[in-house]
């Protein structure tokens, strides 16, 4: 079997790690494309052998790039969550980690010119319309990838990439709170539907039975709460005009509880099946909106001192600060965070040429 050499980079984008490849480099047609992909990170299969992957949905991510179709952005971004044990790719969210390697990727090809000091790249996130700009470390105008920011999940430290979002509220929903109210009842547990991005439903984890500080592992040997967290996420979809969400890599679910560790409150969550070991960074912009609206769940656990200041949301692995500004109205007009991010390898990963047919680049 003849085998095709895609170009592609491996990078670590915040707590994630993905393929970051040339949308000119796949078949144009989505459903070859997307077989490509499977072949490419070793799906389906639980340790992705025969692939790229790292046997974990933080593991098997593909950034696709090119130029931007629009005139406010420098590159479009299209993410694409492969599946570990499923023959499956979804386009339904956004990554906010594997955005943190978008920046530096489109200036290391030419994408945009670097500046001496810090340069800003405009990124179209296609998967839901919305633009964030990242801030990257250009001394002597390249891309620096050594430095001092330090984000929990991640060993070491980097460069910092910070990322601005403008007008993502209802990015996939259609409304920042799509079921039209900040409480929900459903199955007879309080819960807060959000998309600031992510489309994410935080649930008190003392209303299913847990504290909300259990580690990932026990929380995923838990077989009675996932069924129930499962339940809850299939019910919501549709009232989230998500639709039948049982193929689909959204919403998350997320299980609040009181800050343990001096946060604004403490997360779980399951990334919709298996537990994340931190936060997505999407997710934690979601749950920090959430923590700042009245009426909420979140609201009557948050511990928040000030607006003013980056909201820090425990998760299994640390904290995740989010700056959040709000309007007179006490909307949210604008988020930002601070990841890193590093590049691992250059190069090219081989597939089946077959998988190309007529449409290959």
């Amino acid at each position: 079997m003849r085998q095709r050499a895609v170009p592609a980079t491996l990078m670590r984008g915040g707590t994630s790690r993905g393929l970051y490849i040339r949308a000119a480099d796949l078949p144009a047609d989505a459903a070859r494309r997307d077989a490509v992909l499977l072949a490419a990170m070793g799906s389906p299969d639980p340790r992705q052998i025969d692939g790229v992957g790292g046997a974990r949905p933080l593991t098997s991510k593909v950034a696709v790039l090119s130029p931007s179709t629009r005139d406010d952005a420098d590159i479009d971004y299209l993410f694409l969550q492969v599946s570990v044990n499923a023959a499956s790719v979804s386009a339904v969210q956004n990554c906010g980690n594997i955005l943190a390697g978008v920046g530096p990727w489109a200036i290391e090809h030419g994408l945009v010119d670097a500046r001496d000091g810090e340069t800003d790249v405009a990124i179209h996130m296609v998967n839901s319309a919305g633009v964030a700009v990242a801030t990257v470390c250009t001394p002597g105008a390249e891309v620096d990838y050594e430095g001092d920011a330090r984000i929990d999940g991640v060993p070491g430290t980097a460069a910092p990439v910070s990322l601005a979002f403008l007008g993502i509220a209802g990015a996939t929903c259609g409304a920042l709170l799509p079921t039209g109210s900040a409480l929900d009842v459903v199955d007879g547990i309080e819960l807060t539907c959000i998309d600031n991005g992510m489309p994410v439903v935080l649930m008190r984890a003392e209303d299913l039975g847990v504290t909300g500080h259990e580690s990932p592992a026990e929380l995923e040997a838990n077989a009675s709460l996932k069924a129930r967290v499962e339940a809850l996420r299939l019910a919501v979809g549709p009232r989230m005009n998500l639709g039948d969400v049982a193929s689909e890599s959204v919403p998350k679910m997320c299980l609040i509880a009181a800050p343990a560790n001096g946060g604004a409150i403490s997360t779980r969550n399951f990334i919709p099946h298996r537990v994340h070991e931190a936060i997505g960074v999407l997710g934690a912009v979601s749950v920090a909106t959430a923590c700042v609206l009245p009426g909420t769940v979140a609201s009557g656990l948050a511990k928040i001192d000030s607006t003013s200041e980056p909201i820090p949301v425990e998760h299994p692995s640390g904290a995740f600060e989010v700056a959040l500004e709000l309007d007179a109205d006490a909307r949210v007009t604008r988020s930002a965070l601070l990841r890193t991010a590093r590049k691992l390898f250059t190069g090219e990963v081989h597939v089946p040429d077959h998988l190309f047919g007529e449409s290959a680049p």
